[in-house]
This record gives C-alpha cells, structure tokens and sequence, in this order.
C-alpha cells in the first residue's frame, strides 16, 4: 500500500476532493478499521479460551483444611497436668520405696528441700507470666506437704492415734494451703484445697474423742457454719463453690444428726440438747438466709431454718407433754413461727420461714387422714344392716372403738387450727401483697403523686379491640387467692367438726343432729356467699355431709325417716334461697334441687318400707316423686331448675319402676302410671318429644299387661304399635304431602306384617295365614289405588311370602311324584326361554321400576 493516495483524473470523473476531504474520509476508514480488529481479537481470544478449557482436565477440588483438634492452651496445660502427676507419683514411690536407704537427716533434708523448693518455684514463674507452669508446681508441692505429714507421722511420731493425728494435720494443712494461697493470689488451687481440706478436722477431732453424738453433730454443724461465713466472705469463684457445697453437705449432715437425736430422745434433757443443736443448725441457715442477696437462695435458707427451728421445740414439746399431743404441739411451734410475717425481716426470708410452718401444718393436717375417713366413710356399714338398733353412742355406730378417745380429738383440735390459720392468711393475703412502700389497702399515700402519662395507643388497642390479653383480664378468669384460702379453712372446718362428734362420744341422737346442723350450716354459706369458690366447695361439701349422715340414720326407722324430711327440707329451702338471690352462684340452685328430689325419693321409699309395704307397692308410692317434680317443672316453667328437676325426677321414675318387676300386674301399672306423667308433660309445647316416651311407656305397659294374662299371639302385642303408628303417618302426610310412605307408614306396617309373617311360617293351622294374606292383599290394593310405594312393597312381598307358604305342600308333593329328571330339564328350558327374551324381560323390569319410582 502506498505512503499516500493521490487523486488524479481519471476519464469520467468529474468530482475531486479537496485534501481536507480526502484526509476525513481516510481517518474514518482508519477508524472502521480499528474498531472491527478489536472485535475479531475479542473474538479469537474467547475461542482460544474455549478450546484450552474443553483440553485441559477438570481441577481437583480443594483439600479440606482441618482444624486442629486441640489448641495450644489445652495441650500446654495436658503436659503440665502429666508432669505434675508423674512428679507426685515418684515423690509417693520414693517416700514409702526409698525412705529407708536414708538416715533421719538424710530424709529430713530431702524432703525438707524437695517441698521447699517446689513451693518456691511458683513464684519465681509468675514472674515469668508463667501461670500454668506456676499452677502445676504448687500442685506438687502442695502434694509434697501431704507427703511431710505422713512421713513425719510414721518417723516421729508412730504412737500417735491415727483420727487425731489426722485431724491435727488437717488443720495445719489447711492453715498452711490457705496462707500460701493467699500470699500467690494468682495460684487458683490453693485456697479451694485449703477449705475441703478444712471440712475435716473438727469432724475427726470429735470421732476421735469418742466424744458422743451430740458434740458429733456440734461439729458438723460448727464446720457448716465455717463454711457459710467463708461463701459469703470471700470473692474467689472457686473457694465460695467448695464453702456451698461444703456447708450444704455438713449442714444437712449435721442437722440429719441432731433431729434424730430429737426424735430418739427419752427424757427432757436429752431432748433439750438435741434440740440446741437443732437451733444452732436453723441459726446458721437464718444468718445465711439474711446475707444471701438471691431471692430464690435466700428463701430455701429460710425455708430450711423454719423447719429446724419447729423440729427444735417441737421436741422438747414432745417429751414434756404426753404422747397425743406430739403432733399438736409441733403444729403449735409452726403457728408460732408464722408470727414472721409480721416482722421487718426481708421479704424472701419471710416466705421461707412462712413456708416452712405451713409445710408443717399440711404434715399436720395429713396425720389426721384416718380419723377423717372413719368419720366420713363409718356410716357406710349401716347400709348392710339398716334398722337393726340405735348404738351406744356416736363412735359406736363410726364402728371406731377400737381407737384411743383423744386421738380423734386430737385429730379435730389439729384440723381446726390449720383452718384458723388459713383464715387469718386470708385476711392477712391482701397485705401480704403489697409491694414495699406501697400504701396499705384503701390508704392514700402520703404524698400525692402526679398520674403517669398514659403511653401511646398501640395499633388494635383502641376501643373496639378485645380485652383478651389484658392482665386484669387474665386475672379475673381465676379466683382471687383469699378464697381459695377461705375455701381451704372451710374444708378443713368442716373435717374438724365431722371428726368431732365421734371423738367426743355424743349419744347417737345428737350426733345424728349434728351432722343434720353442719349439713345446714354448709348450705346456708352456699346460698349467701358471693364467692364462686367458697360457694362451691361448701355446697360439695353440704352434699357429702348430708349423704354421710344420711347412711348413719339408717341404724333405726326413726332416724332414718326424720334425717331424710330434714334434708329434703334443708335442701328445698337451700334452693327457694339460691333462686331468689341474683348474687348466689349459679350452680348452687340446680344441685340443691337435684338433692331435693333425690332425698325426696329416698323418704317416700323409706316411708313405704316402714309401713311395710311389698317392694312393688313401694315403687308405685315412689311415682308420687316424678308427678311432684313434673308439676313443679310445669310450674317453673323455662326457669334454669326446670332441666335438673325433670332429670332427677326421671331418674326416680326409673327406680320407681324398676321396684315393680318382680310382679308383672303391678308392673304394668307403674308403666302405665310413668306414661301418664310423661303424656302430662308432653302437653307442654317446649316439651313435645316426650311424647314418644308416653308413647313408649304405654306400648310397654300393654306388653307387660298381655304377658300377664298369658296372651301369645304376636298380633296382641304390634297392633296397639300399628295403629297409632299408621295414624300418625296419615297426619303427618296430611301436614307434609312431600313426605315418604317409607317413612309414613313403613314403620307401622312393618310392626305387624313382619312378626305375623313368622308366625304364620309356623304356624300348622290355617287360620292365621288367611288372614295375613286377606291383610296384605288389601294393602297392597291401598298401595296400588294412591300409589304408595310402602304398602305395595310391603303388601305385595308378605301376599308372595304367604301364599308360597299355603303351597309349599302341594308344590312338594308334585316333586316327589314327577321323575328325578323333569327338574333340571323345566330349569333348562326356563332359562331358554329368558335368554331368548332377554331384552324384553330388561324392558318390563325397567318399566315396573320406573312405575315403583314414580309412587311415593
């Protein structure tokens, strides 16, 4: 290519660019140029790239870097622990191996030297900042002075006794370990061993003093002690979990000890000194319960001191006071402890403490379980000897003779104090949970404060959002804590006085009346109180009393009949009062009817068993109960008693009528008289379908009737079915066209036709199987005139069934004489005959069942 373009003339040209031009023109070719060769080099270095990757072989993946499996810190201090248990190793095998190639100085100085410098060591390497190294050193020194002690036990002083001497080196180790500790502050074993190694010296001091096991436990509870002062003294993690632990496992050892020298105690004195100790455990666990500053520790202290200090008197009590009242009067220490409360003591101390005293009261209240079931449950036995003569007195007839007169006085005495304590809790609840320095209840505080701001409204906390998580909502859905409490105390009040009149052997008339008042008692507090809680628990309460007494009446006639009118009226009057009060409960009313009824029932039953009557003959006067309570369920109306006393009054019914099935006459009547109540209360028009039990009752009553008389044609019995149900049916399609004859007629049709038909199968006669069929001929005629499905159906199939029964004998008589193989060839043909016209027989099938579809 030329240096330059030159533009001559050529023939034909007429246009020559000027040199401007001409230089444009050549620098946007330049530019053309170099613009597609960056392309074309763009593009030969992807193919080259291409290619060298479809070539070269795929890369291994990455080796996977593993961690090491120990750090440096955790493999320096494994070498300095092994170190340090190979040099206490052949320290041990030198002193007890080698010991005799020395002479005495030989081996004083050895060791002498070896412990010295393996105590001094340390110190020169935390200098250095060697602190593991340091750690490891006093270790083996520390190991070495155990060693001193051994040696010079054996050497020195081989005549020593082993527990003393024990105790002595203890000591002065422990003193040792512990001014060395403190002397290296930056040696974390030291302190710690010194105070394990503290935990022994007093103990083996006393064991070898052989001296008893009160000054046993007075060291231990020393040694506790020692260590609570030195948990909550000293700073060091290490040193304040060996003193925890420590005080934990002598105090509890040491507390163990004295409170079974207090039980085991035979006289006052020893008593007296286990119960010193005792005080001196509760001392140290109050003093440790006051310097804790955790809530939750300090309470178990005080928790734990409550407990010792009522074992402490409650022990002397229990030898100065007779046996039965071992229990009273430890339950009379825990009242007394309760006293806390009341004091400036901290407030977990004061939980503890009250704890623990009621703790004891629930022990206390446990230990008279038996006296309370024999109260309780006693009068059950009367009911396998009902009316055989009033006993003695009441513990006679609890059948509890057999038990000392005052523990079930003791037993009441208990119970009653447990219930006046939780009483006062009640009162004293509401206080109780006040914070500190709040204003008491329904005090203005002192100095009025300005009302907080009100925070700003949260999305959906306006008015129209639900008050579902506010807390005073959640509260409310619980009953408030004093009456549950007050609940309690009249559970326990009324143990107290059910106990009561065995214990105090009442003559059996006046314990009698007792229970009848306590029942009433429980009943009035049911129907007055406002409380749910306590209105509940005294009505479950009133109810098993009333029950209870109700069996212990049944020891005479008299009794028996003036117990049940007392509590039929007690608990009508208990239900007159709680439907009248709209501050009462809402269940109390409906359970007090329900036993209203239920007692009711039982006195005109006891009634009738005094006029001695047969036992159908009672069933028949119990009738009056359900017709009383249907006459007041048609008097009340839609009131909320109406429901429980027409239950109640069924149930009586029922039982009513079960006392009649012995004899079938009577019971017969009872059913007939149970379909007439139930007809009455079929009037009603919120009661209609208790009608179809009227019915029920009287079809049953007509059974019942027929069986008596002997009657067993099965026409008796569906007929009186058949009738009123085909009447019903005809109403009912009257009022409802669109209803089904299935349902209108299939029922009562089927009541007679089908049992008739089984009758008729057996039956020899010819009598019964006539007029079946006339029946079912005429109803199948009915059926087919009005187009009923039901009845064709029904009419047709027993005509079928019944006229097949008529020739069954002819029909057998015909096989027997024709020959054997005239059968087989007739079902041939027969069949013949169906496979030719086959679709003609699919097509009258088809239309008789579109004419059964079209009938209803």
């Amino acid at each position: 290519m030329p240096a330059a373009v030159s533009w001559t003339t050529l023939p034909g040209m007429t246009n020559i660019p000027p040199p401007a031009e001409e230089l444009r023109i050549l620098d946007l070719e330049l530019r053309r140029i170099d613009a597609r060769r960056t392309q074309l080099l763009q593009r030969r270095a992807w193919l080259l790239g291409a290619l060298q990757a479809a070539a070269a072989p795929a890369p291994a993946p990455p080796r996977p870097v593993r961690a090491p499996e120990a750090a440096p810190p955790n493999v320096q201090n494994a070498l300095l622990t092994l170190g340090g248990i190979l040099l206490t190793i052949a320290a041990i095998a030198f002193t007890l191996v080698s010991w005799g190639h020395l002479g005495i100085g030989g081996r004083s100085a050895v060791l002498a030297a070896v412990t010295l410098t393996a105590l001094g060591v340390p110190a020169l390497l935390l200098r250095r900042k060697l602190r593991s190294t340091a750690e490891t050193v006093a270790a083996l020194g520390l190991a070495l002075t155990v060693l001193d002690a051994y040696a010079l036990h054996v050497v020195a002083l081989p005549q020593a006794d082993t527990l003393g001497y024990t105790a002595a080196a203890s000591a002065v180790l422990a003193a040792l370990w512990a001014g060395y500790g403190l002397a290296f502050r930056e040696l974390r074993l030291p302190l710690p061993l010194a105070v394990a190694t503290a935990q022994l010296p007093l103990f083996l001091w006393a064991r070898a003093a052989d001296a008893g096991d009160h000054a046993t436990a007075a060291a231990l509870l020393a040694t506790a002690a020692f260590d609570v002062a030195v948990a909550l003294r000293v700073g060091d993690p290490g040193v304040r979990v060996i003193a925890t632990v420590g005080a934990c496992a002598a105090g509890l050892w040491g507390a163990m000890a004295a409170g079974y020298l207090s039980w085991s105690a035979t006289d006052l004195p020893d008593a007296a000194r286990a119960g010193a100790l005792l005080l001196l455990a509760a001392s140290i666990a109050l003093v440790a319960a006051w310097l804790i500053t955790q809530p939750p520790q300090a309470t178990g202290a005080a928790f734990a001191g409550g407990l010792l200090v009522t074992a402490a008197a409650g022990g002397v009590l229990r030898e100065a006071l007779p046996a039965a009242w071992t229990v009273p009067g430890y339950l009379a220490c825990a009242v007394a402890l309760l006293a806390v409360v009341r004091t400036a003591l901290p407030r977990p101390v004061q939980r503890g403490i009250a704890g623990s005293a009621l703790l004891v009261q629930a022990l206390a209240a446990l230990w008279t379980l038996p006296a309370f079931v024999t109260a309780l449950l006693g009068p059950a036995s009367w009911a396998a000897k009902a009316w055989s003569g009033a006993p003695s007195d009441t513990g006679d007839a609890l059948a509890v003779p057999e038990l000392p007169a005052q523990h079930p006085v003791m037993a009441s005495l208990v119970l009653a104090t447990v219930a006046g304590v939780l009483f006062a809790a009640a009162r004293l609840l509401p206080a109780a949970a006040e914070q500190p320095g709040e204003p008491p209840s329904g005090q203005a505080p002192a100095t009025p404060a300005a009302p907080p701001a009100e925070p700003a409204a949260e999305p959906g906390s306006g008015p129209g959002s639900g008050p579902a998580g506010h807390p005073a909502t959640k509260a409310s859905a619980q009953p408030p804590l004093p009456d549950v409490t007050i609940s309690g105390a009249l559970a326990l009040t009324w143990a107290a006085l059910l106990i009561l009149p065995s214990a105090l052997q009442l003559p059996y008339a006046f314990g009698v009346s007792a229970y009848v008042a306590l029942s009433a008692a429980l009943l009035a507090v049911a129907s007055r109180v406002r409380s749910k809680a306590v209105a509940f628990t005294s009505l479950v309460l009133a109810v098993t009393s009333s029950v209870s007494v109700a069996l212990l009446a049944l020891a005479t006639t008299a009794a028996t009949l003036g117990t049940l009118g007392a509590l039929t009226a007690l608990f009508l009057a208990a239900t007159v009062l709680a439907a009248r009060r709209r501050e009462a409960t809402p269940g109390v009313a409906p359970v007090a009817a329900c036993a209203t009824v239920a007692y009711a029932a039982a006195l005109v039953c006891a009634t009738g068993t005094a006029w001695n009557l047969r036992p159908e003959h009672v069933g028949l006067l119990m009738l009056v109960v359900p017709a009383l309570g249907a006459l007041a369920a048609a008097r009340l109306g839609r009131h909320p008693l109406t429901p429980p006393v027409e239950i109640t009054g069924a149930v009586a019914g029922a039982i009513a009528v079960a006392l009649t099935m012995g004899h079938a006459t009577t019971f017969a009547l009872a059913l007939a008289l149970g379909g007439v109540i139930a007809a009455g209360t079929a009037l009603r028009t919120d009661r209609r379908p208790v009608g179809y039990a009227a019915g029920a009752l009287f079809l049953l009553a007509t059974w019942v009737r027929l069986a008596a008389w002997g009657v067993e044609t099965p026409e008796a019995y569906t007929l009186p079915v058949t009738v009123p149900a085909l009447v019903i049916g005809a109403l009912r399609r009257r009022h409802t066209p669109e209803t089904s004859s299935w349902t209108a007629y299939g029922p009562g049709l089927a009541a007679t036709l089908l049992p008739s038909l089984v009758a008729a199968w057996s039956d020899a006669h010819w009598q019964r199987p006539l007029l079946l069929g006339t029946a079912a001929l005429l109803i199948t005629l009915a059926g087919a005139r009005h187009r009923l499905q039901a009845p064709l159906a029904l009419g047709g199939t027993v005509l079928a069934l019944d006229a097949l029964h008529e020739l069954a004998p002819y029909i057998v008589q015909v096989v027997d004489v024709l020959p054997r193989w005239l059968p087989p060839a007739l079902a041939g043909l027969l069949l013949l005959a169906i496979g030719a016209t086959y679709e003609q027989r699919l097509r009258d099938a088809r239309r008789v069942r579109d004419v059964l579809g079209r009938m209803r």
